[in-house]
């Protein structure tokens, strides 16, 4: 990694500087928690590690968290895993949610959009009718604290006040996408046994009506802990025998009682992809999702009650709650349903333009496909209420940086480009966004404010401006509380700290700079290991996909059985690309020019198409299972994949090599 001095792509200027939530915290806690007055971020940042007792109190106090019983201490037991946050204390994270109501009643705390793009809002008043209406029919139902719930739904507004209304009475959410099957659903709902089902009918994607009445038929034969399924006729059908209407459930006007339970409560359940075994069923608390995402909403995304929040997600993924997480501030929340490209590529672009999204959150995958697309999204629509452009799923790639800055300085924007990083696990960030620092290409800005991230050596040393293992040293109050299903806790023991004990590793590759900034090279369990140096499959896919030519590609290195090593990349070409001479010359060219010799492919295979997760990342680990011969039954869980056909070249594949 070079330790030269570049430029930044953008600075704040002081005006933003000063007007920062985050500014106004750290004048606020240099004067009643004796934070650094100076230094701005990295020394609020040293603090925040440093004495993180006095930190996450502060937390509390800026955003007012209201605890029902008063906390013993900050951090009981901090050993990991197993750190308790906030002993003593009850709360109740919906309660928070629907604070707003007080003053902005009338205002929307929702603005849900379809592919027609016709925005309808939701007020917060609405909202906590409905959140308490809801409520009093769960517990009718005999739902009682810790008892699940489920929901099989689309990102729509009746989803959000299934989940608050859940959190209510301290029942426990967890939800899917509808485009997943009904394997995949079960593969997860079955791990934790819900009592309540909500579900659709069908959603609509990409222009088309998609009907999911037998899917969730055999959900509620194959989840026999059901004592109620409620139908949200989205595509306008009967509900069927045995299942509740959802607007008799929401009718009355109901003032909402909130349970009040424990910090550590669970407050939902979320899985990982699953792609080579069961999915792990992460538990995160009440209390600790809240003052996590309280810090990183209201102080890294500098989001508050004049914004609105757009991020384009499922309810299959967790920034779907994080994206709901935005209420918390009293910011206004948009739901898109829908496709992320249809009827054009500009079309997320489109949703921001029509709700007045302050924070525009997408993938790095969207931003370098609207890129090869010759979109031009602020010269075309007008973002002028755009502040914040951010994004995840994947490392933005530096030409993604370069363009998205381009795009918007053309139209006289100011435009902060926050690319972020963090996991499921933790559904947060590790790092990512900071509003009063510089942002530099193909850098993340800085690890979070209590969160001690470093980069660390094979023998647990941290290193900077060196690829190292991510590690958090302390803990975070939004890290599971436990697996679902692991009384020994063993299955999350060895997710995390089975490397380092009592110190998280999380399975990516990274750099921590000598600028304090962030670059992410990739997974770690899928490294590549070529002559002894370690390399980012993230590097090669940035330098690859710059080719017009290449849609999408996979690179991965197998070990061989007689020591060898050989290390294929897979190219989906673009439509009327061929792989010849010409282009193959092309690609090794490029990846020695901007990586490095080592970096080559020992070959270049074309594939008819790259194979993800359901919540749209590249599978590296179980492609390489293949290519070593494991069985497919083996190599991967089929419910995880989003085309298991496209396994079946790599199957083949590896037969003809073997």
């Amino acid at each position: 990694m070079s330790t030269d001095h570049p430029q930044p792509l953008w600075q704040p200027d002081p005006q933003r500087v000063a007007q920062a939530r985050i500014t106004r915290f750290q004048t606020w806690a240099a004067e009643h928690h004796g934070a650094p007055a100076d230094g701005g971020y990295p020394a609020l940042h040293r603090w925040s590690v440093d004495e993180p007792d006095t930190f996450w109190k502060a937390v509390t106090e800026w955003f007012d968290v209201r605890f029902s019983t008063p906390y013993a201490r900050v951090l009981g037991d901090r050993a990991m895993p197993g750190a308790q946050w906030f002993p003593g204390a009850t709360l109740n994270y919906a309660e928070h949610a629907l604070r707003a109501t007080d003053t902005r009643a009338d205002e929307p705390a929702l603005l849900y959009v379809d592919e027609t793009h016709e925005t309808v809002p939701v007020t917060w008043a609405a909202l906590r009718r409905q959140v308490g209406s809801l409520a009093a029919e769960l517990r009718a139902l005999g739902v009682r604290p810790g008892d699940r719930v489920s929901g099989y739904l689309p990102n729509i507004p009746q989803a959000v006040v299934a989940l608050l209304a859940t959190a209510a009475v301290g029942g426990v959410w967890t939800s899917c996408a509808p485009d997943f099957g009904a394997r995949s659903v079960l593969d997860r709902f079955q791990q934790v046994e819900p009592v309540v089902l909500f579900t659709v009918d069908g959603y609509r994607y990409g222009g088309k009506e998609h009907d999911r009445r037998d899917t969730v038929a055999e959900l509620r034969r194959e989840l026999p802990t059901l004592r109620a399924v409620v139908h949200i006729p989205l595509l306008g059908t009967e509900a069927p025998e045995g299942t509740l209407d959802w607007s008799a459930l929401t009718a009355a006007d109901t003032e909402p009682v909130f349970e009040q339970v424990p910090f550590d409560h669970p407050l939902w359940v979320l899985y990982s992809s699953g792609t080579t075994g069961l999915p792990k069923a992460i538990v995160q608390s009440q209390g600790g999702i809240l003052v996590e995402h309280l810090k990183q909403l209201g102080l890294h995304c500098d989001l508050g009650p004049e914004d609105r929040f757009f991020w384009y997600t499922s309810t299959g993924w967790m920034m779907w709650n994080f994206l709901v997480s935005g209420l918390l501030t009293g910011t206004t929340v948009v739901l898109y349903d829908g496709s992320p490209g249809f009827p054009s590529t500009d079309a997320q672009w489109r949703v921001a333009e029509r709700t007045g999204a302050t924070l525009f959150g997408t993938s790095a995958a969207y931003v370098m496909a609207c890129r090869k697309a010759e979109v031009h999204p602020a010269r075309d629509l007008d973002l002028s209420r755009v502040q914040c452009v951010a994004t995840t799923g994947s490392p933005l790639p530096p030409d993604g940086f370069r363009w998205l800055h381009d795009e918007f300085a053309e139209s006289g924007a100011d435009l902060w480009i926050a690319s972020v990083s963090g996991g499921t696990d933790v559904c947060s960030c590790f790092a990512g966004a900071v509003p009063t620092l510089p942002v530099y290409i193909g850098e993340l800005q800085a690890p979070g404010l209590g969160t001690d991230l470093q980069a660390w050596d094979p023998h647990g040393n941290a290193v900077t401006d060196e690829v190292g293992e991510l590690v958090v040293t302390n803990p975070m109050p939004s890290m599971p509380i436990r697996f679902w299903n692991d009384p020994d806790g063993s299955r999350y023991h060895d997710s995390y700290f089975d490397t380092y004990p009592g110190v998280w590793r999380h399975g990516d590759w990274i750099t921590v700079t000598s600028r304090g900034s962030v670059v992410i090279h990739g997974r770690s369990d899928s490294t590549l290991n070529r002559q002894g140096v370690r390399m980012g499959s993230a590097d090669i896919y940035e330098a690859v996909e710059r080719l017009p030519e290449i849609r999408e590609s996979l690179v991965i290195g197998v070990e061989q059985p007689d020591g060898g090593y050989w290390m294929p990349l897979f190219v989906h070409l673009a439509p009327g690309a061929t792989l010849d001479d010409t282009l193959l010359d092309r690609i090794k060219r490029t990846i020695r020019e901007q990586l490095s010799p080592r970096h080559v492919p020992d070959e270049v295979i074309e594939v008819p198409g790259i194979p993800h997760t359901l919540t749209g990342k590249r599978i590296e680990v179980p492609v390489k299972r293949l290519l070593q011969g494991t069985p497919l039954d083996k190599a991967v869980n089929p419910g995880s994949i989003d085309n298991l056909d496209l396994l079946h070249f790599y199957e083949e594949l590896a037969r003809k090599r073997s």
